[in-house]
């Protein structure tokens, strides 16, 4: 008897704490992102090279203070790529990480394959937005547009 009660309480604690894990990971630390209006959104110009508000529209982000790498924002602009691609710095190597799954406006993986074949554009929106950490946009042609944190290219040296 002793041991069916010794197994059964290790697998109820496993569960227990699984299930503590799972929400910690995946809903816990994350809040909603409130936006200065007026520079919701910021791009990093050619000239200058200083981050400035873009337009951007029904925007809404989730954040975590637990990691720089779990911002992300999903918004609306009406600017177009060929303007924004005049004006403002590609990001080279925009790589969206995934997003919990409840957060259901960033998709990563369909911006990603995206920015791959080039129907998305990534840009710049804040160099070192923590230490070693960039904060990247990417614009689709319709004016969908995606904002996250990702490791910089320093940081992987």
């Amino acid at each position: 008897m002793n041991g069916k009660f010794l197994v059964g309480s290790i697998v109820v604690s496993a569960a227990i704490v699984g299930a503590a894990v799972y929400y910690l990971q995946v809903y816990a630390f994350y809040s909603p992102v409130s936006f200065t209006p007026g520079a919701e959104i910021t791009l990093t110009t050619i000239e200058g090279g200083q981050p400035e508000p873009i337009l951007a529209e029904a925007i809404t982000g989730i954040d975590a203070d637990s990691s720089p790498l779990r911002f992300r924002a999903c918004f609306t602009t009406p600017m177009t790529q060929a303007m924004l691609t005049e004006t403002y710095i590609a990001y080279e190597g925009a790589t969206p990480l995934i997003a919990p799954s409840w957060f259901d406006c960033f998709d990563a993986t369909a911006i990603g394959e995206a920015l791959e074949r080039g129907e998305a554009l990534a840009f710049l929106s804040q160099a070192n937005i923590h230490t070693d950490v960039d904060r990247v946009v990417a614009i689709f042609p319709d004016g969908r547009a995606f904002a996250w944190n990702q490791l910089n290219p320093s940081a992987e040296k």
